[in-house]
C-alpha cells in the first residue's frame, strides 16, 4: 500500500528526529540508519491498517530501539549483549521528552571531526534531508556510484574514530558551523528546484531547511552568514507560487507573474539581508542573498538592475571558484553586454559543468537572443536529455519546439 502524501510527509519529517534519539542513544550510526529504516517500513506496513498512533514519534523511536537492540543481541557477546540491553529497555520504558526535536542536535552530530566536509555533507543529506544518493550525487555534479561510496566511507570512517557523536563546543563550532550551512543550502536547494521527479518542487524539503535554518540562526543571531542563508531561502521561497502553472508547467523568472510573490517573505529576507550585510564581513550566502534582494525589488523582470547583479556574481566567482557560479554570473554578463559575452564565458565552463544540462540550457538561451535559432534548438534538446527533472525537460522540449516551429514559419 502506498502511503498518502501527509502520511507519508509525516514519516519523513519524523526520520531525522528518531535517528538523532538512536545515534545520541547508540552511538552507531551506520545501526541505527539501518534500525529506524525498518522501523519506517512497519510505520507503513501498520498504520495504514491500524491507525497512526498517537505518538508516532516515540512509537518509531520504540520500534527503531528495540530492532537496533535485536541487532546488538545476535551480534555482540552475551555479558555485553545483556548489560547493554537492560540499560536500553529500562531507557524505552521511559517517556520521551513530547516536544523535543533532535533533527538539529543530528545535523550537527553528522558533520563529525572525522570526516572530511564532503563526506560529512553527503552523509548528512542522507540521514537529515531524507535525500537519496542519487539526489546527493546530482547536487555535488559526480556519479551515483561515487557519492554512494563516499557516503558508505563516511559512515565507516566515524565508526573508526571511536569519537561519540555530540553537539560541537565553541573550539568546534566555527568548522561544523560551515558544513552545516553548506548542508541546509543543499537541501534547500533540492526542494526548491527538484532534480529528478515529475514534480519541480519538493516542499517537505525547502520546508525543512528554511525551519532547520531558522533554529540555527536562534541558537546564532548574530551570525553574519546563517542570516545571509535564512534570507537568501526566503527571498528564494518566496517565488515558488509563480514558478509553476497549470499542471506543473515550468514558468522561466521572466515570465512570472510577481503579484504571486509571497511579499511576508521578501520583507523579513530583505530585512535580516539588511541587517547582516552593515555588521561586518560578507560571505557568500550574504552575497547570493543580495542578489535575490535585487531580483525581488524589481516591479518588473525589464526592471532588473542587472549591473548590480552582474558586480554581485563577479565577487562571488572570485570568493568561491564554484562553476555555477560562474554559470549564473555569464547570465549577468549575458544581460549586461549582450549574448557574445556570455557564449564567451560559458566556453570555459565546458570541462567543469560537462554533464550538466544547465549548461546547455543556458547556452541555448544566448543562441536565441543572438538569433541562432538552429543552435539554440539543439542546445535546448541537448539540456532536455540530460535533465531527469520532468517540468525542466518538458519546459526545455518546448522551448525547442516554439522555436523550430517559429523557424519554419519565417522560411
Amino acid at each position: 500500500m502506498t502511503p498518502e502524501p501527509a502520511f507519508d510527509n509525516l514519516l519523513r519529517d519524523l526520520a531525522p528526529q528518531v535517528l538523532g534519539v538512536l545515534v545520541r542513544r547508540f552511538g552507531d550510526f551506520d545501526a541505527a540508519e539501518d534500525a529506524v529504516g525498518e522501523a519506517l517500513l512497519s510505520a507503513v506496513t501498520h498504520w495504514p491498517r491500524d491507525g497512526i498512533p498517537g505518538n508516532p514519534r516515540g512509537w518509531l523511536i520504540q520500534t527503531a530501539s528495540r530492532k537496533l537492540l535485536d541487532h546488538i543481541r545476535s551480534e555482540q557477546a552475551r555479558r555485553r549483549r545483556e548489560d547493554l540491553a537492560a540499560v536500553q529497555d529500562s531507557a524505552i520504558a521511559q517517556a520521551e521528552p513530547s516536544g523535543r526535536d533532535d533533527t538539529l542536535i543530528l545535523l550537527f552530530m553528522c558533520c563529525h571531526p572525522a570526516l572530511t566536509p564532503a563526506s560529512a555533507i553527503a552523509l548528512t543529506l542522507r540521514a537529515v534531508g531524507g535525500m537519496t544518493t542519487t539526489e546527493i550525487a546530482s547536487a555535488f555534479l559526480v556519479p551515483e556510484t561515487t557519492m554512494a561510496q563516499r557516503i558508505s566511507r563516511a559512515k565507516q570512517r566515524v565508526k573508526a574514530s571511536g569519537e561519540p557523536f555530540q553537539m560541537p563546543d565553541s573550539a568546534q563550532l566555527p568548522e561544523r558551523l560551515r558544513s552545516v550551512l553548506h548542508v541546509l543550502y543543499l537541501i534547500f536547494n533540492e526542494g526548491y528546484a527538484a532534480s529528478a521527479g515529475e514534480n519541480l518542487h519538493r516542499t517537505e524539503l525547502s520546508g525543512e531547511a528554511i525551519r532547520l535554518t531558522r533554529m540555527v540562526h536562534r541558537m546564532l543571531p548574530g551570525h553574519g552568514e546563517v542570516a545571509g542563508l535564512l534570507a537568501l531561502m526566503l527571498l528564494t521561497d518566496a517565488r515558488r507560487q509563480a514558478r509553476t502553472g497549470a499542471g506543473g508547467t515550468l514558468i522561466p523568472l521572466d515570465e512570472q507573474d510577481r503579484t504571486l510573490w509571497d511579499r511576508a517573505l521578501i520583507e523579513e529576507g530583505t530585512a535580516l539581508i539588511n541587517a547582516t550585510i552593515a555588521d561586518g564581513p560578507i560571505g557568500e550566502y550574504q552575497l547570493q542573498a543580495a542578489i535575490a534582494a535585487v531580483h525581488a525589488r524589481a516591479e518588473g523582470y525589464q526592471d532588473t538592475d542587472w549591473p548590480q547583479i552582474l558586480a554581485l556574481y563577479a565577487v562571488l566567482d572570485s570568493m568561491t571558484g564554484n562553476p555555477v557560479v560562474a554559470l549564473n554570473r555569464a547570465i549577468a554578463a549575458a544581460m549586461v553586454h549582450g549574448p557574445a559575452e556570455g557564449l564567451r564565458l560559458l566556453d570555459a565552463l565546458d570541462e567543469r559543468l560537462a554533464a550538466h544540462h544547465r549548461l546547455d540550457a543556458v547556452r541555448a538561451h544566448f543562441f536565441e537572443m543572438a538569433g541562432d535559432l538552429e543552435a539554440a534548438i539543439r542546445h535546448y534538446r541537448a539540456a532536455a536529455a540530460r535533465t531527469a527533472s520532468a517540468p525542466e525537460q518538458h519546459y526545455l522540449l518546448a522551448k525547442a519546439a516554439r522555436l523550430a516551429a517559429n523557424s519554419v514559419d519565417a522560411d
